[in-house]
């Protein structure tokens, strides 16, 4: 009796899964990485000094302040400010300090236009309480970096700190002590770091 040979059918792995687990790994790295440059205003650009070195333990609740000037010579505005760059607006630091209104250019409408600038005071107050609202501690938790432009005036990111150590009140009306730890960012001088290099 003859037997017939059938075809050996090849198992076929399916890949889905696999692709779905890719992308969920990559979500995943993406969500943990530091993104430190993201806070990074290009805007600021950084004093050079001896001493700065990179921070040795990244503190584990930050506010970073980037204050710097605008500038656009490709659409002839002038420079302006100090201004404190917070999201999408433009934060005076005083009334006296940096100017109530600036000029920008405005890709969308292809033209310049006069943007007003918004008291930072007001901003500082929300951040506290937001802080606050999460449990976590403004005055003992939390440091402030400050990221500005090696043109800004040492006065204002004196007012900047004096702003941040300011008492606020919370959401249950109780009263509570500002930010009290700060950081000052600086880039390495070229000499610091071939020195720095040197010595590992």
């Amino acid at each position: 009796m003859r037997i017939n040979k059938s075809d050996v059918a090849l198992a076929e792995v399916d890949m889905t899964p696999m692709i779905d687990i890719v992308f969920q790994l990559i979500a995943f790295f993406m969500v943990i990485s530091n993104f430190e440059q993201t806070q990074a205003d290009e805007r600021v650009r950084l004093p050079e000094d001896v001493l700065a070195q990179p921070p040795t333990v990244k503190p584990a609740h930050e506010l970073v302040l980037n204050v710097g000037f605008i500038r656009d010579e490709k659409h002839n505005i002038p420079e302006q400010g100090p201004v404190v760059f917070y999201n999408a607006q433009f934060c005076r630091v005083t009334d006296t300090d940096s100017p109530s209104e600036l000029l920008i250019y405005n890709r969308i409408s292809n033209s310049a236009e006069t943007r007003q600038t918004v008291p930072f005071a007001y901003r500082l107050e929300q951040e506290k309480r937001l802080f606050h609202g999460r449990g976590v501690s403004p005055a003992e938790e939390v440091t402030v970096v400050i990221r500005a432009d090696s043109r800004v005036p040492t006065g204002i990111v004196q007012k900047l700190i004096q702003m941040s150590q300011e008492p606020f009140t919370a959401g249950d009306g109780s009263s509570q002590g500002g930010f009290a730890k700060f950081a000052l960012k600086a880039e390495q001088t070229a000499a610091s770091r071939a020195f720095q290099s040197r010595g590992n």
